[in-house]
């Protein structure tokens, strides 16, 4: 696998051609914008203009980042369906003592995306891997929703058919921390909806859309409101949706209502003993019969 030796290695700024200092043999993982290709930083622009090897999960998404700034490396492909053979090859690359960088579409590599199996090969392999931090789009939707940031999950993609991502909200309803995951534009209008029947509709929510980008929109309000303001859109581009923390007495009650509903159901069928816990409750025979059904199941 051939490096930049026949080409300048370095970025242009400003008109400024910048020559990048020697790299050091290491897996370099490359945060690049997520939108707004003036979010790079400094040190991604030398490790991209540097690197003996330069690998991206889209070549044509990549040269766009790499023209903006005057980087003349060529990307070679790392996605899901050629990761077995070019696995290998970034590998021994390292091997051969070359600095390899990896950056995906967007973001930061690793995260949600096939770079993870490279990380992983690399360092049970003993090469060293460094990180080059910079834009992420859970992070900035976070900062911008809100929602408190002391304490967040980052949940990755929900799963599209409506039970099982009604069941993973169920999984996560009671963690005591803001809940942020990747969603399609096609699909976020069902999961709101998801979201505020198992997770209730007045709990605070944010859904950040084309973070960055020109036509950027946050929208902040709990998840019935949100559910109902996306249900007759058409929504585009890139997704973050953000669930708050339950309240301290949502995680208390938890415990109550699962003691209720076991008791409940020693004497009765699970459809009566989730009616009879919705009346004694307020809340919904639905999820109340979910959850008997998970439990006994359990």
């Amino acid at each position: 696998m051939a490096g930049p030796s026949e080409v300048p290695r370095g970025y242009r700024v400003a008109n400024t051609f910048v020559p990048s200092r020697p790299l050091e043999p290491a897996l370099y993982l490359v945060a690049t914008p997520i939108g707004n290709l003036g979010d790079i930083t400094l040190r991604a622009l030398e490790t991209l203009g540097g690197a003996d090897v330069l690998a991206c999960e889209d070549t044509r998404v990549t040269r766009v980042l790499l023209d903006r700034y005057g980087i003349a490396n060529k990307p070679y492909a790392y996605h899901e369906h050629n990761a077995d053979e070019m696995g290998p090859r970034l590998l021994a690359a390292l091997e051969d003592g070359k600095s390899v960088a990896l950056v995906s579409d967007a973001g930061t590599p690793l995260v949600s995306d096939p770079g993870y199996r490279l990380g992983q090969m690399a360092i049970e392999a003993g090469h060293k891997v460094v990180p080059i931090p910079g834009a992420s789009a859970p992070l900035a939707a976070l900062v911008a929703s809100g929602l408190p940031n002391d304490a967040f999950l980052f949940a990755g993609f929900l799963p599209v058919k409506d039970k099982a991502r009604r069941d993973r909200l169920a999984e996560l309803s009671k963690v005591p921390a803001t809940l942020i995951f990747f969603e399609s534009p096609h699909r976020i209008a069902a999961t709101l909806a998801s979201a505020a029947d198992v997770l209730g509709h007045g709990r605070s929510a944010c859904v950040g859309r084309e973070l960055t980008k020109a036509f950027e929109e946050i929208s902040r309000a709990n998840l019935g409101e949100l559910a109902d303001a996306f249900e007759s859109r058409t929504v585009k581009g890139e997704i973050v949706f953000l669930v708050g923390p339950p309240a301290e007495e949502e995680i208390s009650t938890a415990v109550d209502v699962d003691a209720l509903l076991m008791e409940l159901g020693a004497s009765m069928p699970a459809s009566k003993a989730a009616a009879e816990a919705a009346r004694l409750t307020g809340l919904q025979k639905r999820d109340l019969y979910q959850r008997l059904v998970e439990m006994k199941a359990q």
